[in-house]
């Protein structure tokens, strides 16, 4: 395990780290210790990674800079902390997990360049890493040209299905349609205005929403964009007010979602009233911090996860994070997906007896985590997960009520028919 201070703001503190561990769920699952001389180097790696009779190399890429800080800085404390529960426990194939971590400084081209770097100069079993599409479509050639595995765990758009990533999060079925259709169900909606930050996820995911309002007879009366770190918004709230729409279905992420919200109750749109009544796909915990829970109150989220889950395996969860990085952090959607991704990762290369790229692709379909913090888990064949849609409502101390979540998990399906 390494403490490389150099690459981003944060540091290890491992008494904290020891201090709620024992209680996680989660490490029920490493009970059965594996030693390292049951597993030659030689025979589980075969293909000249980052792997020794001691330890094994990961990378974490993420933006620690730039305006997705605020989004990304979550998930590398939660890989982090899955990486430091890993190795209390024993490691994976007897070998501790150390980490190389890099930053994309919310460029795309860098993630790129930080990408091959983790893949070809550093030789890393797996990569946790990425937060917008952007990023992701940036990476992905190059974890396809050079083998590489990413465990990736934002929601997204869908449209894509690669042998080279594991998606943790949702995607637009498991979210944006289910999302649209409790609002219509439960609330009566009938018109839409569409609002994102101006690159692909945003795009894709409203014309996969327009889409949906259309078959349902349903109407859009405003639909704009604006470029990351954008933080003017009083012309657009001035045309929500002009066309008074039942819904602000809201996808703006990064730092300009502070000015927004703020702009949006300093223009006395109260949210609590719901007219218009407010839906995010991208407004987790991690971003109320930066908002002000007083800016975003009444408004609704669309997630697989929120803090707030009353179950035992998210109660241990929680204490451990806020134990490891302090009692004020706050834990959002992509946050808990991120912390996934070893977990998920140690289990393929468990599963596989190997940290071969190949033979780890080739066991995770069909992986299961009962202790997640969501909850169950499972690795389906087109790598997503089966996971349920839940809908939270905003509260003024920055947590989500929850009011609603599908019974049963949601299959994943990223190319649903009639939405490409």
């Amino acid at each position: 395990m390494t403490d490389d201070t150099r690459k981003g703001p944060l540091s290890l503190n491992r008494r904290k780290m020891l201090a709620g561990i024992a209680a996680l769920p989660m490490l029920s699952l490493l009970s059965n210790r594996v030693f390292a001389e049951d597993y030659p180097t030689a025979a589980v790696n075969t293909t000249d990674l980052a792997v020794t009779d001691t330890e094994v190399t990961v990378g974490i890429l993420h933006s620690v800079t730039g305006t997705m800080a605020i989004s990304e800085t979550g998930s590398v404390q939660a890989e982090i902390l899955a990486i430091e529960q890993i190795n209390a426990m024993g490691g994976v194939l007897g070998r501790q997990i150390k980490y190389t971590q890099e930053d994309g400084a919310s460029d795309w081209p860098t993630f790129a360049e930080k990408a091959k770097k983790l893949l070809v100069q550093d030789k890393v079993a797996a990569v946790m890493g990425c937060w917008t599409s952007a990023s992701r479509k940036a990476v992905l050639p190059v974890f396809e040209q050079y083998n590489g595995m990413l465990y990736y765990p934002t929601f997204y758009e869908g449209l894509e299905e690669s042998p080279n990533v594991i998606y943790t999060g949702q995607e637009a079925t498991q979210q944006i349609l289910a999302g649209i259709d409790w609002v219509v169900d439960t609330k009566g909606a009938k018109s839409f205005f569409l609002l994102g930050s101006d690159y692909i996820w945003p795009r894709t995911s409203n014309k996969i929403a327009r889409k949906h309002i259309e078959k349902k007879g349903l109407k859009v009366v405003g639909e704009e964009y604006y470029p990351l770190e954008h933080t003017q918004f009083n012309s657009v709230i001035n045309k929500i007010k002009l066309t008074k729409p039942d819904v602000i279905y809201a996808i703006v992420v990064g730092g300009s979602n502070v000015a927004f919200y703020k702009q949006l109750n300093a223009a006395g749109i109260d949210l609590t009233k719901e007219k218009p009544l407010l839906l995010t796909i991208s407004v987790t915990e991690d971003e109320i911090l930066g908002i002000g829970g007083e800016n975003i109150v009444g408004a609704y989220a669309a997630m697989k996860y929120f803090q707030s889950l009353e179950n035992d395996n998210n109660l241990a969860f929680v204490k451990a994070f806020k134990e490891r990085w302090g009692e004020n952090i706050v834990i959002g959607d992509v946050t808990q997906a991120a912390y996934l991704g070893p977990w998920l990762w140690k289990a393929a290369v468990e599963k596989a007896g190997s940290f071969d790229i190949d033979k780890v692709r080739e066991a995770s379909p069909g992986i299961e985590l009962t202790t997640a913090p969501e909850g169950y888990v499972k690795i389906h064949e087109n790598h997503h997960l089966w996971s349920k849609t839940r809908i939270g409502h905003a509260r003024t101390d920055g947590q989500y009520d929850l009011v609603y979540e599908t019974e049963e998990l949601m299959e994943p399906n990223p190319f649903p028919e009639g939405y490409q």
